[in-house]
């Protein structure tokens, strides 16, 4: 996969990404749950696109949200529909090349997953970001199956295969203890704790 065709593709589906979104509120309530998405969080959401997990975060009155994503598009519909928010940053960048000075109580990749080409250095850059005691999800808000199926048309060049839970578990654990590992029929999450030392 290349940054660059990645980037292009979500500019482009950037102007009609909100109009095309399926409620999933339900389940994506029960992902924030089983991370312990709360009051008073710092939370980074990783490749956030328009912002669609915000209004999440804030019914739940966190601290802080800090959107970033690496599509000059998405980033700006985020920035500009939550420009009244002072909690809300939205920064456009590459998160794997982005310095963030601080760290953050919880770390969200929701439905993204499959367009990082390398998820072990993207774990290790999102463990160096989290801060000890604090959470990594990494969620979709439908099956496995699912998500590869929708990737497998037009976003075929931009996304791999999503990794079965049990093998991001492993690649998750030298950093991190996973407390939550789902794959059903309607979602798709592991979250995991920082650990204090590794």
């Amino acid at each position: 996969m290349d940054k660059q065709e990645i980037i292009s593709f979500f500019n482009r589906y950037a102007p009609q990404w909100d109009a095309d979104q399926v409620d999933k509120t339900p389940i994506i309530r029960r992902i924030l749950d089983n991370a312990g998405i709360g009051e008073g969080i710092d939370i980074l959401d990783v490749a956030c696109g328009t912002g669609v997990m915000f209004p999440y975060y804030l019914e739940r009155k966190v601290a802080r949200i800090t959107g970033i994503d690496i599509s000059p598009e998405m980033a700006k519909r985020a920035a500009e529909k939550f420009s009244d928010a002072s909690n809300v940053q939205v920064i456009c960048g590459d998160v794997e090349e982005t310095a963030f000075y601080r760290q953050f109580d919880a770390v969200v990749v929701y439905n993204a997953f499959p367009h990082f080409p390398d998820p072990k250095h993207l774990i290790q850059v999102l463990a160096s970001v989290t801060k000890p005691g604090g959470t990594i999800t990494v969620a979709h808000g439908a099956s496995r199956e699912a998500i590869d199926a929708h990737h497998s048309g037009s976003a075929k060049s931009v996304s791999h295969g999503l990794m079965a839970a049990q093998d991001l578990k492993t690649l998750l654990e030298p950093l991190y203890t996973v407390d939550v590992v789902i794959s059903n029929a309607e979602m798709y999450q592991v979250t995991g704790v920082r650990k204090t030392s590794y």
